[in-house]
């Protein structure tokens, strides 16, 4: 009897383990179909049906890393930071040696705009795995965004070492020594960024700048003429490479590039305004009537526009009151002056008109204004003794 039971007791058992290995069994099954349901989903950006899948998946195993780790990253995805933040903290108390929750709890914190709390995650990653560039790169960039500049050369540099071709990594070094005022490395390592990658349109905006800073005009000139041809259909980058010769007293050749800007964009009034710009400053510089007459033309239909920026209907009642056309430079400065955003010398230059028509009034008011709104390192210091003139023309209580 006694063995009967036993025997009884044993097969129970046995039935028991097997019922259990075999729920087991069917609940991996369906854990893991819920993972490749919500892989599914987000290679079709199905971003919902991903979630609603790795939340299946952790009904079944609530101590799984990997269904944490994955909501997690799909909450990130989805711009719902908050809840990305939970997941993927809990994903890395799971495995405090899984570097991927970490690196993904860094750029959720990057998201969030916090860059120090972001720079601790990657420097923990960093702990764990030394070999993993844009891990570097990353740190790098929360150091920049932080205003730590100089604490982001040392990640770039070992992102650099990892992967010699690493190319947003030598443009980011070269900001980095841009922004701690070595002009020399930084030029080094942005001029590696465009050789690694030619159409690197930043980096080249970059050198652009920093070689117009150095004074080295042709070297700007060839980056901003590289750029033009990267972006043929942007009208402001044949305007940029004409005002850099311009500014470089290549006249002739300032005119040819905005002359041809003109003919592929007919109808861009930036092309146009600058155009009258160097006309303006060439009567101005050398006294040229011709000059003035074909800055006023080129000027003329762009500031006639009821939507004229600022800059054009400057230029142009500028060069009405060089031609004489006081009354119409006048009335195009006043336009000017309530545009925005708005250029102190307008109220500088609306003060010449009003004061040689003899509107005192108006123009005490602009030059006060000229004053209050340029730095005072360019005003004439002749302004001072002008402005007091002006008030003693002013009616009685004016």
């Amino acid at each position: 009897m006694k063995r009967l039971v036993v025997v009884s007791a044993g097969v129970a058992a046995l039935v028991l383990g097997i019922a259990v290995a075999w729920y087991g069994v069917r609940q991996e099954r369906e854990f893991q179909r819920l993972i490749a349901a919500g892989d599914a989903g987000l290679a079709q950006d199905q971003t919902f049906v991903a979630i609603e899948a790795f939340s299946g998946a952790l009904a079944l195993k609530r101590d799984s890393m990997l269904a944490y780790l994955k909501r997690g990253d799909t909450y990130r995805r989805r711009g719902e930071l908050s809840a990305a933040l939970r997941d993927l903290r809990q994903a890395a108390a799971l495995d405090p040696t899984a570097p991927r929750p970490i690196e993904l709890l860094g750029d959720v914190n990057v998201g969030m705009g916090r860059y120090e709390r972001a720079a601790e995650h990657y420097r923990a990653f960093t702990a764990l795995d030394d070999r993993a560039p844009h891990v570097f790169y990353k740190l790098a960039l929360a150091y920049y965004r932080h205003g730590q500049a100089a604490m982001a050369i040392e990640p770039l540099r070992r992102a650099v070492a990892l992967d010699e071709r690493f190319t947003e990594a030598h443009y980011l070094l070269g900001m980095c020594f841009r922004a701690t005022g070595d002009d020399d490395e930084a030029l080094r390592a942005l001029t590696r960024a465009v050789n690694i990658n030619a159409a690197f349109v930043a980096a080249r905006e970059e050198l652009a700048d920093l070689h117009a800073a150095a004074g080295r005009t042709r070297d700007a000139v060839e980056q901003l003429e590289a750029l033009a041809a990267l972006e043929p259909a942007r009208a402001e980058r044949l305007v940029t490479v004409g005002l850099a010769y311009a500014r470089a007293g290549r006249t002739d050749a300032a005119v040819l590039t905005l002359g041809r800007a003109a003919d592929r964009f007919p109808q861009e009034p930036v092309v146009y305004t600058a155009l009258g710009r160097i006309w303006l400053e060439t009567a101005e510089t050398r006294n040229d009537r011709v000059a003035l007459g074909k800055a006023i033309e080129a000027l003329q239909p762009t500031a006639a526009g009821p939507s004229a920026p600022t800059e054009a209907l400057v230029l142009y009642g500028r060069a009405l009151f060089l031609s004489g056309e006081i009354e119409a430079a006048e009335r195009a400065l006043q336009q000017a002056v309530v545009r925005r955003p708005v250029d102190p010398v307008a109220f500088r230059y609306l003060a010449d008109a009003a004061e040689r028509l003899g509107h005192p009034s108006v123009a005490s008011d602009a030059l006060r204004r000229y004053v209050a709104l340029e730095d005072e390192r360019h005003v004439d210091p002749a302004i001072p003794a002008r402005l007091e003139r002006l008030q003693r023309r002013l009616p009685r209580g004016g």
